[in-house]
């Protein structure tokens, strides 16, 4: 029989190869007839009447628009895109030669936004695909490629007379003063060209199709990559409120000001979009329904229990470790009992403390109580936790959050809390789509309590690695870090995946 780490790194597998570039767009993108050639986009047809235009920005595009270029063919007139500074070169050492463009290839590369930061280079990029856009008529039509992680970044196009610097500064400002990821989205949005609905805009009468893969929780139009052709849910107000309430109205440079007094006080009706049509081609939980499948195929219950888990990485942890402690009791016909109770209750409480958007928790765990010691379970989950740094060591959010759950689960094994956990064998997997832990050449990791006891016996200090923040180098020391999970670069990105795997003993 596999071992639980082999089925666990085939899931992960099987999750990837579903958000891939290539075979991501195989199957969504199909070219139809010579005579009146049409682009058949997940079943929706878009007559070719003129020129077909391509433009792209963000981490994956590169390897998106490979494959659209050898799907769309001659029917392709230009394209354009702008992707990390780098990324060609890095793709080319791994030997990822289908994520690159053919030698004579339609689509220009403009690479930029060094360390995910808009420069320069990254501001070229933008207005060459402003200008591009600008152009096309009512017979054109525009597959826009958007890939989420990075895609903000490489569309920098600040309404004149703001100079880029002016809006990063501002940006700065305010995540220094403490601004959340949501806020710092509507302000950039505000005082953009193309995000928030501008690329659409400006393409205006063409046809304009995107093609999207989400790396955000709930995969909203409006905020990945900030939204170039969706409608924005904010306005001008929601800006001047956010500059409010961190003490920064008055302090804006002129030319901000100028574009705020100057803008639309409404966000642009959503029947003005009535050109654009806006597919989600991969997300976490597109990944995680091909986990269940694989799954399912090796023998597993499997369920998802949602695509959207987020907040600190110890709290996480906990409700891992009490998800299993409760399946363990299930498996030895003892989850009916009180202490089946205790932890339904804690579980109930922790969720609703982490505010997971679509976790509806009851269901969830009476679907679990159908679940019988006969057959080995498997639950799936998707998103992205965040870590609070206070070490030095070395490790990504992944990492450290399987070696939270292995920890969780020896010390309830330890104090006798949930005997029966004895009676089965668990693991636990995290790791990242993009092939990339923190700043690691790891994806993630696999652990276990047993991975745990075995350290203890080595007299490792498992609570001193994760107080340094240093789960890699945990990881790494047994079995020539056979517990890491290394994929390399993928070439996609949505979000993190976590398999829980179960099985009687």
């Amino acid at each position: 029989t596999m071992s639980l780490r082999e089925h666990a790194l085939s899931l992960f597998r099987g999750a990837l190869g579903t958000v891939r570039p290539a075979p991501m767009l195989r199957r969504a993108l199909k070219l139809q007839g010579d005579g009146s050639p049409q682009l058949l986009v997940k079943g929706q047809a878009f007559p070719l009447k003129r020129d077909l235009y391509l433009v792209g920005f963000g981490k994956a595009v590169l390897g998106m628009a490979a494959a659209a270029e050898e799907i769309l063919g001659d029917h392709l007139t230009r394209g354009i895109i702008n992707v990390p500074l780098g990324i060609q070169e890095s793709l080319q050492r791994a030997g990822m030669q289908e994520m690159l463009l053919k030698p004579h290839s339609r689509i220009q590369v403009i690479e930029g936004a060094k360390n995910n930061l808009p420069d320069a280079e990254a501001l070229k990029g933008a207005v060459a695909i402003q200008e591009l856009a600008e152009g096309l008529t009512a017979d054109d039509l525009l597959l826009v490629l958007i890939s989420g992680r990075g895609g903000s970044a490489l569309l920098p196009a600040p309404i004149p007379p703001i100079l880029l610097e002016e809006k990063e500064k501002l940006t700065k400002l305010l995540a220094s003063r403490g601004a959340a990821i949501q806020e710092l989205n509507i302000v950039r949005k505000t005082l953009s060209v193309l995000k928030g609905g501008g690329l659409a805009q400006l393409a205006h009468p063409a046809r304009v199709v995107s093609l999207i893969l989400s790396d955000v929780i709930g995969d909203p139009l409006d905020i990945i990559a900030s939204g170039p052709t969706a409608p924005s849910s904010h306005s001008v107000q929601d800006c001047l409120q956010i500059l409010t309430k961190y003490n920064l109205l008055h302090s804006l440079p002129k030319s901000v000001e100028m574009v705020l007094s100057s803008s639309p006080t409404k966000p642009t009706a959503p029947e003005n979009y009535s050109h654009v049509s806006n597919i989600i081609l991969g997300s976490n939980r597109l990944a995680l329904e091909e986990a269940r499948r694989q799954a399912e195929g090796l023998g597993y219950a499997a369920l998802v229990l949602s695509a959207a888990v987020q907040g600190q990485v110890g709290r996480v942890a906990t409700l891992y470790c009490q998800l299993i402690q409760l399946l363990c009791l299930g498996f030895s016909s003892l989850a009916e009992g009180p202490l089946g109770d205790e932890l339904r209750g804690n579980l109930l409480q922790l969720a609703a403390e982490l505010q997971i958007p679509g976790l509806h928790l009851e269901e969830f765990l009476q679907a679990l109580r159908g679940l019988g010691p006969d057959r080995p379970v498997c639950i799936l989950a998707g998103g992205e936790t965040t870590v609070q740094l206070q070490g030095t060591g070395k490790g990504g959010r992944n990492q450290e959050l399987a070696l939270r759950v292995g920890l969780g689960l020896h010390k309830a094994q330890a104090t006798g809390a949930s005997s029966p956990q004895g009676r089965c064998e668990i693991l636990f997997l995290s790791g990242g789509t993009d092939g990339q832990d923190g700043p690691t050449e790891a994806a993630g990791a696999f652990c276990s309590p047993g991975l745990v006891a075995e350290a203890l016996q080595e007299g490792l200090d498992v609570e001193a690695f994760l107080r340094n923040n240093d789960s890699y180098t945990f990881f790494s020391q047994f079995q020539g870090g056979h517990h890491l999970l290394v994929t390399g670069l993928t070439g996609t990105n949505v979000m993190d995946i976590q398999a829980i795997l179960i099985r009687a003993m």
